[in-house]
């Protein structure tokens, strides 16, 4: 059960802000590596709710669940430099976890708070809106600005600097059809006080890759399916290896529908396929709008 808290600490925690919000990894949502026009801004709300009932350590099933609602803001603004647009932008996340059986028997308590906010920004190397390819490169760092405590066993904020690359790929097939190519790598900073003894906690770099397939029913809705995969990450708690590396696989379904021009709404539920270490979502919403300005 210790290894399994501690787990958590780090990775349920976060498992909220997956909008592209976690800081272990960096989820997108179909059409994110568009590039928009210089000047186009876009302000974003979005909402996530996930319920985990069961840990997972070393591929077992453990006791203890938990659920997960999280409200994040984005910025995004559109802007050149020499030929090429870049998106500077800013999230900001909101979390409440509520912790459930043998982890509130245990005593570990629900925590709520702001998370660490990221900051960042995209380079499209290919824009061809008449072809409808694109790809970019992204950097976003997270920043310790969440609600940290080292005497609790879960926490909001990870209380590091953590650095996330990730590249982006976008090809409409046909009238129809269009793919989406995602894959990033995390690397985190050192979180020097992960525990009441003062332990530091470190951790090796984490993947993930993302793709999505959209169907698009008319030009103003789409209807869209996604599988990603997220591995490494094994951490070190005071130089022991807590053999906690992940290697997760996930599903996802949803709609996205323009109500109109500047005004986006996007539908998404799924669920964890399978976990090695740390919680396994049994069912998770998210919910997103957007307005272009």
């Amino acid at each position: 059960m210790t290894r399994q808290i501690r787990h958590t600490h780090l990775a349920a925690a976060l498992a909220a802000l997956c909008a592209s919000g976690a800081a272990s990894a960096l989820d997108v949502d179909a059409g994110d590596y568009t590039a928009l026009p210089e000047g186009t801004n876009l302000a974003l709300l979005y909402y996530q709710h996930a319920e985990v009932d069961h840990l997972y350590a070393d591929g077992r099933k453990g006791a203890g669940s938990l659920r997960t609602d999280a409200a994040l803001l984005r910025y995004v603004h559109f802007t050149k430099i020499g030929d090429y647009i870049i998106d500077p932008q800013i999230i900001v996340p909101y979390v409440d976890i509520d912790t459930r059986g043998a982890l509130a028997d245990a005593g570990v308590n629900s925590p709520g708070g702001l998370g660490d906010t990221l900051l960042g920004a995209t380079l499209w190397l290919k824009n061809d809106p008449q072809k409808g390819e694109y790809f970019g490169f992204t950097y976003f760092l997270s920043t310790p600005t969440g609600n940290y405590d080292r005497d609790r066993a879960l926490n909001i904020g990870a209380d590091r600097y953590s650095h996330i690359l990730q590249a982006g790929y976008i090809n409409r097939l046909s009238d129809k059809f269009t793919i989406d190519l995602v894959a990033d790598a995390t690397i985190h900073g050192d979180n020097k006080k992960a525990n009441a003894a003062g332990d530091t906690l470190k951790q090796a770099v984490s993947y993930q890759a993302q793709a999505w397939l959209r169907y698009h029913v008319t030009d103003a809705l789409d209807l869209r399916a996604s599988l990603s995969r997220h591995w490494g990450g094994e951490t070190k708690l005071g130089g022991v290896r807590q053999d906690d590396e992940s290697n997760r696989s996930k599903f996802t379904i949803g709609a996205a529908w323009f109500v109109e021009p500047t005004v986006q709404l996007i539908a998404n539920v799924g669920k964890d396929i399978s976990v090695d270490n740390g919680p396994k979502e049994d069912s998770r919403v998210n919910l997103r709008l957007l307005k272009v300005f």
